[in-house]
């Protein structure tokens, strides 16, 4: 994905200028097609053809370059989710690299707590299906505790999470069990919601009754760069990423009905420690 971001800007700065790609690539000794592929991300990036790109089309500003050559280096590194190897479906692997590089996540859930906001006891058994773990069960529960890492180390990442009150109360982990899941699950999105300033929680309560989504989605923003939103959907096998301008503004427009459907934030969190205290009596 950072692959695919630089590859954007670098673009976006040789059209400016008016240069075809037969001449970028006469100017880092290769073809136009070899340009092609790095202005799609297909292919690693060289500092020194990033450099000399950058100054074919006119770019000075050490910054800029600094920048520019912070991304390459990045993109060339193997992300953390390669090391989990074949634990993790294909589709995933993907999903984690365009997820990890957007600066904006907008998430509707309707049926469980998103992965990136579960408690390790919640994520366990979601994943585990209630039955004894082995390593492959193991490392997915690790990567998707290593995906969550970011929600407190990158506070520029914004996120928008949107739930169905059913994907809140409904009991993960049987009844005795499920109880003490459920307690510690709501405690932590009590946290997200006070303690978190770049992280926007609302419940859409039963009351409303049917609304403008019937499964999850999540939304995918870059704002640093000009690329259109990203939509992700999952199923039961396989996951998908989305590009195409209409079905993205279909479920940007959902999203927005969402937010004026459900409970505010602060409404939010009054559902969230009622539903904790509900608990706590049982």
């Amino acid at each position: 994905m950072r692959r695919m971001l630089l590859g954007h800007e670098l673009r976006k700065y040789r059209e400016q200028r008016g240069i075809t790609r037969e001449d970028a690539g006469n100017r880092i000794r290769a073809s136009a097609s070899k340009i092609s592929r790095m202005e799609l991300g297909r292919v690693g990036f060289k500092l020194r053809d990033i450099e000399d790109l950058l100054k074919m089309y006119g770019v000075s500003d050490r910054t800029v370059i600094k920048q520019f050559l912070e991304v390459a280096r990045e993109s060339n590194k193997p992300g953390w989710w390669k090391e989990y190897g074949d634990s993790l479906h294909k589709w995933l692997v993907r999903y984690v690299g365009f997820e990890e590089a957007a600066d904006h996540i907008r998430i509707y859930e309707s049926q469980f707590v998103p992965g990136l906001l579960q408690t390790e006891e919640y994520a366990r058994e979601i994943i585990s299906g209630g039955v004894e773990t082995d390593l492959v069960t193991e490392q997915r529960i690790e990567a998707r505790l290593q995906r969550q890492k970011r929600l407190d180390r990158d506070h520029d990442m914004r996120m928008w999470v949107i739930l169905d009150e059913a994907a809140v109360r409904r009991p993960i982990g049987g009844k005795a069990r499920g109880r003490e899941i459920m307690r510690g699950q709501i405690r932590r999105l009590i946290e997200f919601c006070r303690d978190y300033d770049n992280i926007t929680l609302q419940i859409v309560p039963f009351e409303v009754g049917a609304h403008a989504a019937e499964a999850g989605f999540t939304l995918l923003r870059y704002s640093e760069f000009e690329l259109a939103d990203l939509l992700y959907l999952e199923q039961l096998t396989d996951g998908e990423i989305v590009d195409r301008r209409s079905v993205v503004e279909a479920y940007t427009k959902a999203m927005t009905r969402l937010s004026v459907a459900a409970a505010t934030p602060d409404e939010t969190l009054e559902m969230l420690e009622e539903m904790l205290e509900d608990l706590e009596k049982e």
